[in-house]
């Protein structure tokens, strides 16, 4: 017999993210449920918090949908958590780029979210296995988006003033990285602005990186950005648009090896992960469940 789950959801809350506060996220979650009734629970993030003390909450209240209210960081930081479960996980979009969200065409309006999660249509995704280590759900990459992402971490400005100044710093020290990629087909060797790991098709910005990328297909996509000029970057970076296909290879595969000839930048959906020389990636199909949109296909 299957366990009753004593709370229906249980929203994880970030107050980091975005700009608007804890407490009127809550507020909107308060309101949402006092018309549906359903039962939930709202555990807010303390500020130092260990991904432990998340599981074993998480363990202890059971609850039939964890959601993430937070950016990406927060939801790959749950996905991470609910890998190889049962249990589904929501997003309720609350951060700077909400990349993910825009992905599962998960609106920002927080009451249009919220439709979506009751409505509860579940579907398993895949995930990328890094390093035998992190798993990513939407997109990592090696070289100028994570020195990118480095800079706006070190900054103290946010919005587009601190992007742009980020933006201005990271083309100031653009350069090539020589890299080699073994697939189950080969090896081959590049030059290289960047090399992306793309689960998912776009960033934040709207910039689509791996048109064909499907986040159910039991593939991931090797992205190796070639050539890149400072028009081009910045339209990627600011504008919604497809990456010139001229510009790019793309690779799909179920794993990959990358090797670099120095330490490269390296990040995980939106987390800077330091410097690197190699990185592992591995597909794992279907290995969690994410709540989606009627309309997903």
């Amino acid at each position: 017999m299957q366990e009753k789950k004593s709370i229906k959801y249980l929203f994880v809350v970030n107050p980091g993210s975005g700009r608007n506060s804890a407490d009127s996220r809550n507020a909107v979650i308060n309101n949402f449920f006092k018309k549906t009734g359903e039962n939930f629970e709202i555990y807010i993030l303390p500020e130092n918090f260990d991904t432990k003390n998340i599981k074993l909450r998480i363990e202890k209240i059971n609850p039939e949908y964890v959601i993430a209210v937070g950016g990406d960081g927060t939801v790959t930081m749950l996905a991470n958590i609910l890998a190889g479960t049962d249990t589904p996980l929501g997003i309720l979009p609350a951060g700077s780029a909400n990349g993910m969200a825009k992905e599962l065409e998960i609106p920002a309006d927080p009451d249009a979210a919220l439709k979506i999660i009751s409505a509860g249509k579940v579907k398993a995704c895949d995930l990328i296995k890094i390093n035998d280590q992190d798993y990513c759900l939407h997109l990592s990459d090696l070289g100028l988006n994570a020195h990118l992402i480095k800079y706006f971490e070190e900054g103290k400005l946010r919005g587009k003033l601190g992007y742009g100044l980020v933006i201005i710093k990271t083309l100031w020290h653009k350069q090539k990285m020589q890299v080699i990629i073994r697939t189950k087909d080969g090896e081959i060797r590049r030059n290289a602005f960047m090399v992306a790991l793309a689960n998912a098709r776009m960033y934040g910005t709207g910039a689509v990186i791996n048109p064909e990328g499907k986040l159910d297909d039991g593939m991931f996509e090797v992205i190796i950005v070639r050539r890149l000029a400072v028009g081009a970057l910045l339209k990627m970076l600011f504008k919604p648009g497809i990456f010139n296909p001229k510009k790019i290879e793309i690779i799909p595969c179920t794993s990959a090896e990358i090797t670099t000839m120095q330490r490269i930048h390296f990040q995980i959906d939106g987390e800077y992960k330091g410097r690197v020389r190699f990185v592992k990636a591995v597909i794992k199909p279907g290995a969690v469940k994410l709540i989606l949109p009627e309309s997903s296909s």
